[in-house]
């Protein structure tokens, strides 16, 4: 077989090597932690550059015997994990260079070639070796900073972690005896021709599973205690990495695998939907603190990305639509297509909002015994921190989805596609809680703004204004120039619907 045939997985291949390459360089070098967050800079910027090469797949490309399929969903949701590692390694910059800096960024990277796998499984077990890889790895950054408040976070996130793995595995063992393959052509056909109680609960457990990895309510717990309480760089990985893993995984599982069963998984993706935004919000507006604000935020931003797959349940196989801009598609892939945009543009926000929060905490004096998150400690930051408080400006907009932003974009296409599916209801109540959201995100405004200052003004460390500035220009260039990114949504979601 020729080298170039492996070509779609580069990217892969380059950042497991460069992470051995770190491990290595770092047991023979003293203080190199600038070196190495250089270096994993460098290699996820070629990364992206492989992956951004082939972003649109007209035909999958199938690797290691039909269990890798390289096709569009998979090089958008690549995309997504780079670019969040990219810009948390740019934060890190700032915070990581001393003593342990090698294996900081070695798991980083790990982490980030765990999430791609997953995006690209179309086998159960690859799928699963994928979530682990990634899992192991955010783990250890959990703790990184070894004080009781990041053990205590990661120890949470390790016990409900592995539960949720249990889940998932226990659900993917029932899909492979009715199966007998763990291939998700071979569970789809299987599906189709021996519907029974097994595939029912088997539909259960992979959904509770993959409910805990995406945050959904009821299986949330873990979220704003572990986003509280690892590092914030960490914090911003696994709310707009790791968990849009569970996202990536669940696509492919439920629309490829068990679309037979979609009238139980419709039903259920619509309270849980209901249930994850609603809960979220209301929870969000009675928090002091701004991580577990964000982290509350996060768990009703999975609940509105959820509403993909209550569409796709109610819409698949309808007549197309003729939605805005003259496009004519399904229903279907309108809402696929809408949970994408919301993921990409989630991505980013909670990416620069948990930034923000890091530089926060950075300007909180190293002696004081107060919580570096509470809200108090934004009072002023407008005067104290101009470019950060901008930022978090944007930020707070976006997510409450006001235009011109990537959250008003992904928030508009999703929610279209709930009206053109008959759901009202749920767009109404999205709608709803778009508006709660908004009690959360202004307060945190008025602090930064309307407040006087809680201490004097401080630089902003370079490494975190950097990332900020990106990731700013990202969320707005996303709503002021959106078609192409519709356009890519809609390409990688025509992957999860029959030709």
């Amino acid at each position: 077989m020729e080298f170039a045939h492996y070509a779609p997985l580069w990217a892969e291949a380059l950042l497991t090597l460069l992470a051995l390459i770190i491990v290595l360089l770092g047991s023979l070098m003293k203080n190199s932690g600038k070196l190495m967050g250089g270096l994993s800079a460098a290699g996820l910027v070629a990364a992206l550059g492989l992956v951004s090469s082939n972003l649109t797949i007209s035909k999958p490309a199938l690797f290691f015997f039909d269990t890798i399929s390289v096709d569009g969903l998979s090089q958008f949701f690549k995309a997504v994990f780079l670019v969040v590692s990219l810009l948390v390694v740019i934060a890190s910059l700032s915070k990581y260079t001393g003593k342990g800096a090698d294996e900081y960024y070695a798991l980083l990277l790990l982490a980030t070639v765990g999430m791609m796998v997953v995006a690209s499984s179309i086998d159960l077990v690859t799928l699963f070796v994928g979530f682990e890889l990634a899992s192991l790895s955010t783990y250890a950054l959990a703790a990184f900073d070894k004080s009781r408040k990041n053990l205590e976070a990661a120890m949470k996130y390790f016990i409900f972690g592995s539960v949720s793995s249990a889940l998932m595995l226990f659900g993917f063992s029932l899909l492979y005896g009715m199966a007998g393959s763990t291939r998700l052509a071979d569970i789809a056909a299987a599906s189709l021709a021996n519907f029974g109680p097994a595939t029912l609960v088997a539909l259960i457990f992979v959904i509770a599973g993959f409910g805990f990895k995406m945050a959904l309510v009821p299986f949330h717990m873990w979220a704003p205690d572990t986003y509280e309480g690892a590092p914030a760089v960490v914090s911003a990985l696994l709310a707009a990495g790791s968990k849009k893993m569970g996202f990536a995984a669940a696509f492919r599982v439920l629309l490829l695998a068990l679309i037979a069963l979609r009238l139980e998984w419709y039903l259920a993706f619509a309270i849980l939907a209901a249930l994850t935004m609603t809960l979220g919000n209301l929870a969000a507006c009675w928090q002091n603190n701004v991580r577990r604000i964000l982290a509350y935020s996060s768990i009703a931003q999975a609940g509105y990305i959820a509403i993909g797959f209550v569409v796709v349940g109610a819409a698949y196989g309808a007549a197309p639509v003729l939605a805005f801009s003259g496009i004519v598609v399904p229903a279907a892939q309108l809402g696929i297509a809408g949970a994408l945009l919301l993921i990409l543009g989630h991505a980013l926000m909670k990416t620069g909002a948990f930034i923000g929060t890091s530089q926060v905490a950075s300007m909180v004096a190293a002696g004081s015994d107060g919580d570096p998150d509470d809200i108090s400690n934004y009072a002023g930051l407008a005067r104290r921190a101009p470019i950060t408080a901008f930022c978090m400006l944007i930020f707070m907009f976006a997510l409450a989805g006001i235009p011109p932003t990537a959250g008003y974009i992904g928030k508009f296409v999703l929610f279209s596609s709930a009206i053109y599916s008959g759901l009202v209801w749920l767009a109404v109540l999205a709608i709803l809680n778009s508006a709660l959201s908004l009690v959360y995100y202004l307060r945190i405004i008025s602090y930064m703004y309307l407040k006087e200052p809680a201490g004097p003004k401080m630089a902003e460390q370079k490494g975190y204004v950097v990332a900020l500035v990106l990731t700013t220009i990202a969320v707005v260039w996303i709503g002021v120039f959106p078609q192409s990114f519709i356009d890519w949504a809609l390409q990688a979601a025509a992957v999860l619907l029959p030709q």
